[in-house]
């Protein structure tokens, strides 16, 4: 899994295969985990590669998505039917059959990312646009 996180814009991008996209919700099931990131050769655009996704519980209200700057880590901090929420959109992107994205990121009364949230992009396992 790669993730790469840009300040300038206060968003992240997140690549993997459906194996890696299917162990982050795992995490996110069982309210704590990590998840070692790798580093890639492909250009990061301006974005900062992160080592690593900490999922820690808490008793929310909803989901935090942040990043540790000083640990190069992405944080997902939240109650548990929050995170429990948020597995089930990484599952769903985990099991699309051709290339897409999806764009997670914060709005008023969202369903369960909290305020202050990062805006995250999470691409398919095939990529982020469709072959088609």
């Amino acid at each position: 899994m790669r993730v790469l996180f840009f300040p300038d814009e206060d968003g992240l991008d997140v690549s993997g295969g459906s194996v890696e996209l299917v162990a982050l919700a795992r995490a996110l099931i069982s309210g704590r985990g990590g998840i070692e990131t790798t580093a890639s050769a492909e250009p990061s655009f301006g974005g900062t590669e992160l080592a690593s996704v900490e999922v820690v519980g808490t008793s929310g209200p909803g989901v935090l998505v942040r990043v540790d700057s000083r640990r190069g880590v992405l944080l997902i901090e939240g109650d548990q039917p929050g995170l429990n929420a948020f597995a089930d959109e990484l599952r769903s992107i985990a099991e699309m059959n051709d290339g897409g994205h999806q764009h997670i990121e914060y709005f008023p009364d969202h369903y369960y990312l909290a305020s202050g949230s990062l805006a995250m992009v999470v691409n398919s396992p095939h990529g982020g646009m469709p072959a088609r």
